[in-house]
């Protein structure tokens, strides 16, 4: 939503409902294969044109984004004023999810980022410098640029969209770890265990697999929790870590089930999330 002053993103959490590494590259990034969705839980950006540039952190996960110091939004800013002008902005972010948590957090803030200035100073969305922005930035940020239920090839930025399951009742978990992505990845054993498969999403992701689940795990047991205490909550129809972890999710069958899930494990010092499919 925006008014002709002010542009207001969502930048939804994103889910990797099977995720398939399927060799190393020479260039040190590993093939994957991965299907990606997104929730309706997430961080907010808004950008208003200003005379100079600012950058301002507010939300639950603010402290931790400000100890980091650089950023995927003021560099994703910086990027688009380098391909298409625009001047000065002010940007606010709402951060509401867990940093290096494995649900693209700081990919999807920077893909929000693009396309409140694209809508600012009228560039399609689809438009393909915006794209390379993106791959430029992460490797996830291409994914959350596009937004919709994918299936990502490469480093993830090869993307072919697939029927999604919008509206499926999901629960985030994080244990409250930030686990390093190199380092998972690094963990990686080097077994090719197979694509994924085609057909109806429900399936396949079952059928699917996370490659980077042993590995993280190994760095943080506490995602051996998280993953017990959702495997056994009734109405679960997959329960899996996301990315290279540390969150978790289960989809379910019935927003009931999952709401009884999120009241079960309410009382332990975990970051919940209760949300839906987009």
């Amino acid at each position: 939503m925006h008014d002709l002053r002010t542009v207001t993103e969502q930048a939804p959490a994103k889910l990797n409902l099977a995720l398939h590494v399927r060799h190393r590259r020479p260039d040190g990034y590993h093939e994957l294969e991965t299907l990606f969705a997104f929730v309706e839980h997430g961080d907010t950006v808004r950008v208003v044109p200003a005379e100079t540039d600012s950058f301002t952190l507010d939300g639950p996960f603010a402290p931790v984004l400000a100890a980091e110091g650089d950023n995927l939004v003021t560099r994703a800013a910086t990027r688009f004023r380098e391909a298409f002008g625009g001047g000065a902005h002010s940007i606010a972010l709402e951060k509401r999810l867990p940093v290096a948590s494995g649900i693209g957090g700081g990919s999807a803030d920077a893909a929000a980022t693009l396309r409140a200035l694209a809508a600012l100073h009228g560039i399609a969305p689809e438009d393909t410098r915006l794209f390379a922005i993106a791959d430029a930035l992460g490797s996830d940020v291409p994914a959350c640029l596009l937004g919709r239920t994918a299936l990502g090839r490469g480093r993830g930025e090869q993307l072919a969209p697939v029927a999604g399951l919008s509206g499926m009742p999901v629960l985030l978990v994080n244990p409250g770890v930030a686990v390093s992505t190199a380092a998972v990845f690094r963990g990686w054993d080097g077994v090719d265990r197979g694509p994924i498969g085609s057909g109806d999403l429900l399936d396949v992701a079952r059928g699917g697999r996370n490659d980077l689940e042993p590995p993280a795990r190994a760095l943080a047991p506490a995602i051996d929790a998280v993953l017990a205490a959702l495997a056994v909550q009734e109405g679960v129809l997959l329960a899996r870590m996301s990315g290279s972890g540390a969150t978790c999710f289960a989809l379910f069958d019935t927003q009931t089930a999952r709401d009884a899930a999120a009241a079960t494990l309410a009382g332990r010092d975990w970051w919940l999330a209760a949300t839906r499919l987009r």
